[in-house]
């Protein structure tokens, strides 16, 4: 057979494109680690003598890490001497605060035997929980989270749920299941405190982080459990599943423990990737190779993390899904809304 060279080169780059990722990816993480982008914001043309006196480390080594932030396309150099972090590489790099903020992403890496799990479960088929997904992985997760959330759950999401923020502000019962370290109960309580707030979640790892937030508040309490153990109290005025049904092994007992739990009256606001049950549709994404990484190392791997899991993964609970299932467990009512998150999209969800 022939070769096709021009195909073979494609392949060829695209492959260690990958491995180069891998490579970046630890630099970013350095600098993380390191303080070396919020050193850089805002001051200007660099050179690594100068951030080597403004952080204190070692100047070789800062140029070697300069330089390939600069090949990285991270940073802009024209000769190799000096660097500058733009403002909008900052805005992705170094403030925290802005919705945009990637850093956090490459705090943790990945613990190396979390590939020995993973290679097991290809031949048992059972996935990894996220308490066996590595040490970090509960921050891991808030970390990639928490700057949209930060932007748009109180300012964007609540308000666009009908009535939900009257409701809030006379106070409320509030459960969210799969609440992870806490951060959607923190910013909902700190923006309405006359309400009640419980969290729900199988991460050991997890509650114990959302516990010691919460330490000494008293409207908070964190349930180490799974949303199908949600108490049917029929009570609940807004219950919340943020980014974490399609991780479930089994989201319809949850999907019945919730409709069993929530007021007659109540919301159930939902957020779930974006994604479409068509393939040539999902091929518009272009993070959709991460995404399917991502599901086979975390999503997934959970998802199938118990015999009867149904595994749905990352992309796994698009909207068809969703509104099949909601509506299995009984909700009669279902609207979705997109609210400028490049990611997710929230539903309304109703009794």
């Amino acid at each position: 057979m022939g070769v096709d060279g021009d195909l073979l080169k494609q392949y060829t780059m695209a492959t260690w494109g990958y491995k180069q990722g891998e490579s970046v990816s630890l630099m970013i993480h350095l600098g993380v680690r390191l303080g070396l982008y919020e050193a850089l914001d805002g001051a200007g043309p660099v050179t690594a003598g100068d951030l080597a006196a403004a952080t204190g480390l070692h100047e070789r080594w800062l140029r070697e890490w300069l330089r390939s932030q600069a090949a990285a396309e991270l940073m802009v150099s024209d000769e190799g001497e000096t660097f500058e972090l733009q403002a909008e590489a900052a805005m992705v790099l170094a403030r925290k605060g802005t919705p945009t903020y990637a850093g956090g992403v490459f705090s943790h890496l990945r613990n190396p035997k979390v590939a020995d799990g993973l290679a097991e479960a290809f031949q048992t088929g059972l996935g990894l929980t996220y308490d066996g997904q590595g040490e970090g992985s509960e921050q891991h997760v808030e970390a990639m989270l928490a700057p949209m959330a930060r932007a748009l759950l109180v300012p964007r999401v609540i308000p666009a749920l009908d009535g939900v923020a009257d409701r809030l502000v006379a106070g409320a019962k509030v459960v969210d299941v799969g609440c992870g370290t806490g951060l959607a109960l923190e910013l909902m309580a700190a923006a309405w405190p006359d309400c009640t707030f419980e969290g729900y979640d199988v991460s050991e790892r997890a509650v114990s982080v959302a516990r010691d937030r919460f330490d000494g508040v008293d409207n908070v309490t964190i349930h180490l459990a799974g949303g199908e153990d949600v108490p049917p109290t029929a009570d609940v005025d807004l219950m919340m599943t943020l980014d974490c049904l399609h991780d479930m092994p089994r989201p319809d007992l949850a999907m019945g423990a919730i409709r069993a739990a929530i007021s007659d009256d109540g919301t159930w606001l939902v957020k779930e990737i974006k994604s479409s049950p068509e393939w040539s549709k999902n091929l518009r994404n272009p993070m959709l190779a991460m995404m399917y990484s991502t599901s086979v190392a975390s999503c997934m791997s959970s998802a199938m993390s118990s015999e009867d899991g149904l595994g749905l993964g990352t992309l796994g609970m698009n909207p068809a899904v969703l509104e099949s299932m909601v509506t299995d467990a009984g909700f009669t009512r279902f609207s979705m809304h997109d609210l400028d998150d490049p990611t997710n999209l929230y539903y309304e969800v109703r009794p």
